[in-house]
């Protein structure tokens, strides 16, 4: 299911971006150097073999008149930085950052090359797994989350862009909604419930986001696809782009607690017990993500609707709850 934001390079472009980033070391010669990574759905990202025998994943941005959504402006040079952050805690198996390029000369937008972990996706291994390899996994999993969210912050909201910070929770958390919904009325996105309905639901709950005062460093992004596996343990995760300074229940490893209760993977981050505003705020960050899903699908224009069906049934369940509560 590929998406229109992705910028696609030719052979001959990426072995120039990795003669700019390997100091003239450049692809091996023949088109089976270079193989496509189609898991994303929003960068193009490649496995490459340069002439020297190493292997590395080049990432490359959408073109800058891509159209993006608010929230994911400027966001590789984000992924680049978080992850090199994260790198100072040996707890999260987060691949090397080799090279970073945002200069646009070799390239029209921007791209870093990475270590390329061993491992397979664990998207792609999951249902194969035993019921007790699947929960050592999604404790570890848990484990790992936990160790991204002792980072702590300065402030709430997005690394690589202003507009959408603040000094308390509640304030940023308001904000990212209402881009959300800037977005969807440029793209006259129709939802099954008003935007004024949508709104008034989010404002309902809204000061059970006052309890929230530490920023911590959240992943949002940490689903079976952003994580590699090898004989029954974690190797890596990726995908930091969309990271920001938040609360942890915001953690795709929390969303479940609004539909299966307490999962292996809570049990690896050490967390259990949830108060009554706890659940307002997962409602209320299960809704933000669907609305998200929702809308990229006007922006990436998908080949399917497997996506913006799952939305509106997320959508349901939230503004069911927030409603009702």
């Amino acid at each position: 299911m590929e998406s229109k934001t992705k910028n696609v390079k030719t052979w001959a472009q990426i072995d120039a971006m990795a003669r700019k980033g390997f100091r003239g070391v450049g692809l091996q010669p023949g088109a089976d150097a270079v193989r496509e990574l189609k898991d994303g759905w929003f960068n193009a990202a490649y496995a490459v073999r340069l002439v020297d025998g190493r292997e590395a994943v080049l990432k490359i941005a959408p073109a800058a008149q891509a159209q993006v959504m608010r929230y994911e402006r400027n966001i590789m040079l984000t992924e680049v930085a978080i992850m090199r952050l994260v790198r100072q805690n040996a707890g999260i198996p987060v691949p090397e950052i080799y090279f970073c390029d945002d200069a646009r000369d070799v390239c029209d937008s921007s791209y870093f090359f990475m270590e390329k972990i061993e491992g397979q996706n664990l998207d792609h291994v999951h249902e194969a797994m035993s019921p007790d390899q699947k929960a050592a996994i999604d404790r570890e999993i848990g484990a790992i989350i936990r160790e991204i969210n002792t980072f702590k912050g300065s402030f709430f909201g997005y690394d690589g862009n202003p507009e959408l910070r603040a000094d308390s929770w509640k304030a940023a958390f308001l904000k990212i909604m209402d881009s959300v919904f800037a977005d969807a009325a440029d793209k006259s996105v129709v939802f099954d419930y008003g935007y004024d309905a949508l709104r008034a639901a989010v404002e309902k709950h809204a000061e059970a986001l006052d309890e929230v005062t530490q920023p911590c460093l959240v992943h949002w992004d940490a689903w079976k696809p952003n994580f590699f596996v090898e004989q029954g343990r974690v190797k890596g995760i990726i995908d930091f782009e969309r990271a920001l300074w938040a609360e942890p229940l915001m953690e795709a490893q929390f969303r479940s607690l609004c539909w299966e209760g307490v999962t292996q993977a809570m049990l690896g981050y050490g967390k259990t017990e949830f108060t009554a505003n706890e659940m307002r705020r997962s409602w209320l960050y299960l809704l933000h993500l669907a609305l998200v899903m929702h809308v990229e699908c006007y922006f990436r224009h998908y080949g399917s609707d497997e996506v913006l069906n799952k939305s509106r049934e997320l959508i349901a369940s939230a503004m069911a709850w927030l409603q009702a509560n």
